[in-house]
């Protein structure tokens, strides 16, 4: 079928040709059918005649078949029926065989150009169904292009709102504070001959000094002013300090120091990954160590998270491979990254988990007035 469809896709893109196959091939026919007439008698030109017309019919079309059969008639009464050399109408006896020829190559022609035109029909069908599935594609990429502008516009906002609420936290509450525990200290020298109330005091003082720590801390984890101030190895190495102190996991950081600085976009992406797999190794892993790795390969800042503990399961894992319905925090991270051209894997296995996080950049290096210039590098997508 496929061989079929294919040539008469050829002969169809020529009317002339679909005619001069017709005429060309019943011409041949007719001179092979002479050259053997002596031989094999009056049958052989309709048995070499019929296929001939068979085929016009079903690839070249009503007009040329209709030009087969006159041709193969008048070839047939001229050369092959007695008077020859004469158009005149034969007898009857002769005419029999004619005419059934006629019947039968008129029967082929009906059907060939009625499959032609249920072909026809099939391709304007097939036609229409690939335009419309064009239109379903193109309606489906839009769709998804909108969706990853939105995930990255929420992301933006997100981290915008947690910048305002640490400023906000660190300009006001943390300055009402201060102001607040030098009254108390103020007062407890006052007074400082009542013990009671001295004692009272030191107590207020000692609450407003945690208090002061957890607003810190608490601005500090929604946006550490040290990312925007000192880059990101100031803003990693304190939040490890930190995240040691309070879960007794030893964390080995491994920061080239001629690292250098980022874009603000790619330096917060890099910090909440950062963030987010301590925190998961926190909650999930039991591991007492986790190592961070941090550098450049190829044009992309690389980063290795990895602890020892009793890793992923591999239904889990592989639910996160297929992008299925991991936590909203391993969604965060992939978004992020994806939103900047990086990817993010990861592997696992008994002894523990490794997350590896690729992200191309553009480097900052700092200038002799302490500004930031671009150096660009040639990044491409990650693999």
């Amino acid at each position: 079928m496929r061989t079929d469809s294919t040539l008469s896709t050829r002969i169809s893109g020529n009317v002339w040709l679909h005619y001069a196959f017709a005429v060309a091939a019943t011409l041949v026919v007719l001179l092979i059918g002479h050259a053997f007439h002596p031989l094999a008698g009056n049958t052989v030109p309709y048995i070499l005649l019929f296929p001939v017309t068979v085929c016009a019919a079903w690839y070249s079309g009503i007009g040329p078949s209709i030009v087969t059969l006159v041709l193969a008639l008048t070839g047939v009464r001229y050369w092959f029926i007695a008077p020859t050399h004469s158009l005149r109408l034969p007898d009857a006896a002769q005419s029999i065989p004619l005419f059934a020829f006629l019947l039968a190559s008129a029967a082929v022609i009906a059907m060939g150009e009625t499959r032609r035109r249920h072909h026809e029909k099939l391709l304007q069908g097939q036609a229409h169904l690939e335009d419309r599935v064009k239109e379903r594609t193109a309606e489906l990429d839009a769709a998804n292009k909108s969706l990853r502008e939105l995930s990255a516009r929420l992301l933006q906002l997100q981290d915008d709102e947690r910048r305002r609420i640490a400023r906000e936290l660190h300009d006001s509450v943390g300055q009402l504070l201060a102001a607040l525990n030098m009254n108390l200290s103020t007062v407890r020298t006052d007074i400082e001959r009542l013990t009671k109330t001295a004692a009272a005091l030191t107590d207020s003082e000692s609450l407003v000094e945690e208090m002061s720590k957890e607003v810190r801390t608490i601005s500090h984890l929604l946006h550490p002013p040290l990312l925007d101030e000192a880059g990101l190895a100031s803003a990693v190495r304190w939040y490890i300090d930190g995240f040691a102190q309070r879960s007794n996991i030893k964390v080995v950081l491994d920061f080239p120091d001629d690292f250098g600085r980022l874009s603000s976009e790619a330096e917060t992406a890099i910090f909440r990954v950062v963030q987010e797999c301590l925190t998961n190794i926190h909650r999930h892993s039991e591991s007492s160590i986790a190592k961070i790795r941090f550098r450049h390969f190829d044009g992309h800042v690389v980063v290795e998270v990895q602890d020892k503990g009793k890793g992923i399961s591999s239904d889990k894992l592989a639910e996160m491979s297929a992008a299925g319905t991991p936590g909203v925090g391993i969604r965060g991270m992939r978004e992020r990254l994806r939103q900047l051209g990086g990817d993010l894997e990861i592997d696992s296995s008994s002894s523990g988990a490794l997350v590896t996080a690729r992200l191309p950049v553009k480097e900052l290096s700092c200038a002799a007035d302490g500004s930031l210039v671009s150096n660009t590098s040639s990044s491409t997508a990650a693999a």
